[in-house]
């Protein structure tokens, strides 16, 4: 279910998608765990701040005022203040110093300032006990003892105290519990992920290297699912293995099958009498023998050769050597050793590119081949001045047995499957083939190989 948000949001949601929000699986679902984490932490602590840590603050503070409260009304002038004293740090646990008026400003003056955070709580009970009173109180440098200023009409009264009497550090201890736990679980969420973003990982590699021809053992592990579908994968691979066996196989039947008579036909052709008609059908001998190879060619594909490092400039400069004794083309070839070497089946690709460099010298005088880099693939281009291919026809191209020119004349063209076997190879590697105008005036033939 969808929800549908205005045209605006909508667009601010897709830009923050594609902006913030990580693209791996392994990332996407850590964000999905530390998120919700790291919500849920500070829910707690501010759960716990405002119910219990708050609360035993606020008591343990007006605790402490109270009692100060009561030792400054049990010094009525009556008692001697030794005896007040000695009560204070017996019973209450603090340490009390008496400063009439005429001695309370040196006193006061060397007042230090205070940690709001420690001392919070006690100044609003200061305030909430003593209303008609200056008050002060701060933390000595060694932050465990808490000095009281209490400012009266009979003079200054100076507490000593532990800050424990009104600081609970329990806080301190839910949060490093909170944050421990919180560790490990994520620590061992990241474990467990990164076992199962694996086994994606190279189930994608393996399918990748799949496509482009690369058998690559893959194991498949990690959760039901992710198994499931790497189980899928090599069944997958090994059904296709096998029809590419068996139709290879088929296929070299067939070849045996179909030249054996061929054969007898043009020796029994050779002993009949020369004329027209027997001319006529030498040449449709001849023009089935050409269909086959071809048609053999192509569905064959690139049978069982293994892969391998190729060298692009290499391969492309015997190619182009061995038409240049051939023709009087012109040719120039542009190398880019940079991306030279590149992963896959050496004679199917010089069979790919053979085709295209082919019909390149037989439609153009001019030719002009060159090797490009474009980040993740290597480009390989080939350019002619002949007559081109229109651009409705350049998709038909690629099918098998298609021709533009619509006769069957060899001396024309071939049987129509040059393009459609080096389109059948290029995909194989994982890449892409695809037509355009050439600035030389003809037909422009870029081939994409992953690198």
């Amino acid at each position: 279910m969808h929800i549908k948000f205005p045209s605006r949001v909508e667009q601010a949601m897709s830009y923050a998608k594609k902006r913030f929000l990580p693209r791996s699986l392994f990332f996407r679902t850590m964000l999905l765990i530390f998120v919700p984490l790291i919500v849920v932490q500070v829910v707690s602590v501010y759960a716990y701040w405002n119910s219990s840590w708050n609360k035993v603050g606020r008591k343990l503070s007006d605790n402490l005022a109270q009692d100060m409260a009561f030792i400054i009304q049990a010094d009525d002038g009556t008692k001697d203040f030794a005896q007040i004293q000695s009560m204070a740090e017996k019973i209450y646990d603090m340490k009390v110093q008496y400063y009439p008026n005429d001695d309370k400003h040196n006193v006061w003056r060397n007042n230090k300032k205070n940690n709001r955070f420690v001392t919070g709580f006690m100044s609003d009970s200061l305030r909430k006990y003593f209303p008609n009173a200056n008050t002060d109180l701060f933390v000595s440098n060694h932050h465990d003892d808490l000095n009281i200023l209490i400012d009266m009409d009979k003079g200054l009264y100076v507490f000593k105290t532990s800050v424990k009497n009104i600081f609970s550090t329990s806080i301190f201890g839910f949060v490093a519990w909170m944050i421990v736990t919180s560790l490990l679980l994520f620590v061992v969420a990241v474990l467990f992920l990164r076992v199962q973003a694996r086994s994606i990982t190279q189930l994608a590699a393996a399918a990748e290297d799949f496509g482009k021809g690369i058998n690559t053992k893959f194991k498949p592990y990690g959760s039901i699912e992710v198994r499931r579908a790497g189980l899928a994968f090599v069944k997958m691979k090994e059904r296709i293995l096998r029809q590419i066996s068996e139709r290879t196989q088929m296929l070299a039947g067939v070849s045996h099958d179909l030249r054996t008579p061929l054969t007898r036909m043009k020796l029994q052709a050779a002993m009949m009498p020369d004329s027209k008609e027997n001319q006529e059908f030498v040449q449709d001998i001849d023009e089935m023998e050409k269909m086959l190879d071809g048609y053999l060619s192509f569905v064959s594909g690139e049978g069982g050769e293994k892969s391998g490092f190729v060298d692009v400039n290499e391969m492309i400069s015997s190619i182009i050597n061995k038409y240049r004794k051939n023709t009087n083309a012109l040719v120039r070839f542009s190398t880019n050793y940079e991306v030279s070497a590149i992963q896959g089946r050496e004679q199917a690709l010089r069979r790919a590119v053979t085709n295209i460099i082919e019909n390149a010298f037989h439609y153009g005088q001019t030719v002009a081949v060159a090797v490009n880099n474009s980040g993740k693939y290597l480009e390989i281009s080939v350019d002619d001045d002949g007559p081109g291919i229109p651009k409705d026809k350049r998709d038909d191209v690629f099918k098998a047995f298609y021709r533009v020119e619509g006769s069957r004349n060899k001396k024309t063209g071939g049987v129509g499957l040059g393009l459609a076997i080096a389109k059948d190879i290029v995909v194989s590697h994982g890449g892409s083939i695809e037509l355009s105008d050439s600035e030389m005036g003809g037909l422009r033939v870029v081939i994409s190989l992953p690198l």
